[in-house]
């Protein structure tokens, strides 16, 4: 059998492949296992935010020389070192984390803590939104996994963009109830084409959700970490959520980790009823990545948020040049830029366009992402654009 009717008899997966059997990856490339090189405008959809092969990131993994595995009851001090830089870089007074292995389990946990420390259980999210792929997850997420699982938990109500005065009015109807235990959303929207909400909607939840006893929940799996041109993309609100998670460029790629960050206020309210246990949670290979990760993305921190807003900027007037079949709408922050197209087939067709021309783009449903490193130069980000646009 080929490695195409191998995938299909014993790997799961939704739908099919795309025409890419990976090799390597190096910067802005990914390199398919014949040697062919194609520009990644997505990056594991934000994982590699400083490029593939970041060579202090793959040192720190490969010098690493600690324990096979850490029992969470015991104490390790990289576990300490990355929680304390973690308090150290968040948006407002985050202070305690708590451990797991991505997205989901990051989500998940929030969610558990806002229920053990509100007594409630009702929460209010963004319509369509992407949390993640665990019930509870999928039960804030987008409507369309209503129709496979039948029974998500009720109680989780649903704000339709655009967000704006009048969906704050609505925000407003079903928090002052006081009975949901969470607002949670990701400050910049990335799957619904990187839609990034009015300020005014953004501060006024904020001030709802401390007015009725609601906490705030920032998503920031993918947005973290510099992608929207800040190193959270609550910064661009001045935003202080209450619970953040994270995961997805934490490490760059080079393990599994995530974390839920909250407040010491609310961590010590719940201390002696929640715990969130995570077997392989902050592996301590991954710790060692991710610890490396974030102290070159802090002490570059500036050249890299300046590089990421100028080529951003540059993205945008360049797509706002390209002539799309139909309307085509392009929206964004730093490197979190959608385009959204006139309908799927038409996206569709244009990433597989793109893929066979050497350059890598989301495209699901009607709506295009691009997602580069945050490393890209000028000339990459032009050869990629030309690219797009020729596939057009």
């Amino acid at each position: 059998m080929n490695l195409r009717q191998l995938d299909r008899k014993h790997f799961g997966r939704r739908g099919t492949p795309e025409d890419v059997v990976v090799g390597n990856s190096v910067d802005s490339y990914l390199i398919d296992s014949r040697g062919r090189k194609y520009i990644d405008f997505m990056m594991g959809w934000c994982v590699g935010n400083l490029g593939w092969g970041n060579t202090e990131v793959r040192a720190a993994v490969g010098k690493f020389d600690g324990p096979d595995y850490v029992h969470p009851d015991y104490l390790y001090r990289p576990w300490t070192q990355l929680a304390e830089i973690l308090a150290r870089i968040t948006p407002g007074k985050l202070a305690v984390s708590y451990r797991t292995t991505g997205g989901t389990e990051s989500v998940e946990g929030a969610l558990q803590i806002a229920m053990a420390y509100t007594g409630r259980g009702k929460f209010v999210s963004i319509e369509d939104s992407y949390h993640g792929n665990s019930i509870a997850t999928m039960s804030i997420g987008a409507a369309q996994n209503r129709e496979t699982f039948k029974n998500l938990l009720p109680n989780c109500h649903k704000i339709k963009p655009p967000l704006d005065r009048k969906a704050l009015g609505k925000v407003e109807t079903l928090l002052k109830k006081r009975d949901v235990a969470a607002f949670i959303m990701e400050p910049i929207i990335c799957n619904l084409g990187a839609l990034v909400p009015d300020r005014e909607f953004i501060i006024g939840v904020r001030k709802l959700c401390t007015r009725y006893g609601t906490l705030f929940i920032a998503d920031e799996v993918a947005t973290g970490f510099g992608r929207t041109g800040k190193l959270f993309a609550c910064e661009h609100f001045d935003l202080e959520p209450d619970i953040l998670c994270v995961s997805k460029a934490i490490t760059g790629g080079y393990g599994g980790l995530g974390a839920v960050i909250t407040t010491s206020k609310i961590a010590s309210a719940i201390k002696e009823d929640f715990g969130l246990y995570s077997t392989y949670g902050w592996h301590p290979r991954a710790v060692a990545a991710a610890l490396a990760n974030l102290r070159y993305l802090t002490r570059h921190q500036n050249k890299l948020l300046e590089n990421t807003n100028r080529l951003g900027e540059y993205f945008l007037s360049r797509l706002a040049q390209m002539t799309f079949k139909g309307k085509a709408i392009t929206q964004g922050k730093g490197f979190a830029i959608g385009i959204k197209l006139v309908d799927d087939a038409y996206a569709s067709a244009v990433g597989d366009t793109c893929r066979e021309n050497g350059l890598l783009i989301s495209a699901e449903e009607e709506v295009l992402m691009l997602f580069p490193a945050l490393t890209i130069t000028r000339q990459m980000a032009q050869r990629g654009l030309d690219i797009l646009e020729m596939s057009l």
